[in-house]
């Protein structure tokens, strides 16, 4: 049953051909972690897990144990890298469901070593997370000597990979993103007198992916490229830095329907604290659809949305459940019309960069905070 007009359409058909774009982009012969964490930045983790496992990824990055254990009851069969490691008592799950975590705690060592054991499991693959400079997580490179040495010494684990996280991937002359590929390197290098013999490297994330080749190692971790959008490449001056693109697509529209209708005359103040005030007559369209769906407040008055192939602005405050747009230069607009909040009409679209300029934020959070009473329709 649809009890409110408002939807957001996830396209599989985009999303594999993202993936298609980006293996192309870095060649064969590379592991490619199709990263689903947060419900797949908001797109729905399983239906874009399937469409990525069907079009050929075997690896899927996830943030925590719940959102891997979430994958495997749909039927994933891929390998699941838990990023940021797991949470005491989580190591059973981890053992149980198949699950390859980051490790760079000696607690995360001692308790899945002995979780593995327990479970009969003779080695159980892990990922070391170094941290190069970002410090947020992974082991200081001071103390890596003495995770390896643990890690050589647990009988019932076995290194599979290493990997870190760049900071300013996007800025292509940074400092800090030089330092840490060095640091990178420079663990690499020490990697044989540790013991330590990992089959899989990464360092690479979305921007790094379409910019930074000496990263991509033998294993890439495309996020937010994956769903169509990339953040602009740059130099330490803000100036954008021209590549050759990998051409994508994005993945979901965000739709709802005109619910009502009102024509004012003007000097009408329109929503909350009359914030806006009509200059002439006017025609207004009511959305079901707010700030509680994900719509940031301060698009109020400032964003837009598409209608019948045309641009509308939003006027007034955005509520908790309604929005109000100015229709007045839109012919024939009447309840039920499709309006398009994220997505295309006719020649023109509005994407997630606009709303996040207007916003002061980024993509990722802009499809992210798409709440959950906002149904996702999967369509091909």
């Amino acid at each position: 049953m649809i009890s409110r007009p408002t939807w957001a359409e996830v396209s599989l058909a985009a999303l594999r051909h993202n993936y298609r774009a980006i293996r192309q982009h870095i060649g064969e012969g590379r592991e490619i972690c199709a990263v689903v964490k947060a419900d797949a930045y908001g797109h729905g983790s399983v239906e874009c897990a399937r469409a990525l496992e069907n079009e050929g990824a075997s690896w899927f990055g996830v943030t925590s144990t719940d959102e891997g254990i979430v994958l495997r009851g749909a039927g994933i069969r891929g390998r699941i890298l838990l990023m940021t490691g797991f949470w005491r008592g989580d190591q059973e799950d981890v053992i149980r469901y198949e699950l390859t975590p980051a490790v760079w705690e000696p607690w995360h060592v001692e308790l899945l070593n002995d979780a593995a054991k327990d479970s009969g499991v003779e080695r159980f693959p892990v990922h070391i997370k170094v941290d190069t400079g970002m410090t947020r997580l992974g082991a200081n490179i001071p103390d890596l000597s003495a995770l390896c040495s643990l890690l050589t010494n647990a009988r019932h684990l076995a290194v599979e990979g290493l990997f870190s996280h760049l900071a300013s991937s996007e800025v292509l002359d940074a400092a800090d993103a030089t330092q840490q590929i060095a640091a990178f390197e420079g663990v690499l290098g020490r990697l044989g007198g540790l013991r330590i013999s990992p089959s899989l490297i990464h360092l690479a994330n979305s921007a790094a992916v379409v910019a930074r080749p000496e990263t991509w190692k033998n294993m890439v971790r495309p996020g937010l490229a994956l769903y169509g959008y990339c953040t602009p490449l740059r130099g330490t001056q803000k100036k954008p830095i021209e590549l050759p693109p990998v051409e994508l697509k994005p993945v979901l529209s965000w739709k709802t329907r005109v619910i009502s209708m009102r024509g004012v005359c003007g000097g009408r103040s329109v929503g909350y604290n009359a914030t806006y005030m009509t200059n002439t007559p006017a025609r207004l369209a009511v959305l079901p659809m707010g700030y509680a769906d994900g719509l940031d407040r301060q698009l109020s008055s400032r964003g837009r949305v598409l209608i019948r192939g045309e641009y509308a602005p939003i006027v007034g405050i955005v509520s908790m459940d309604l929005t109000i747009v100015d229709v007045t230069g839109v012919v024939g607009v009447e309840v039920g019309d499709e309006v398009v909040i994220l997505g295309a009409s006719g020649n023109i679209s509005i994407n997630a960069w606009e709303h996040a300029r207007l916003c002061s934020t980024i993509p990722y959070e802009v499809l992210c905070r798409i709440s959950k009473r906002v149904p996702r329709r999967v369509v091909e």
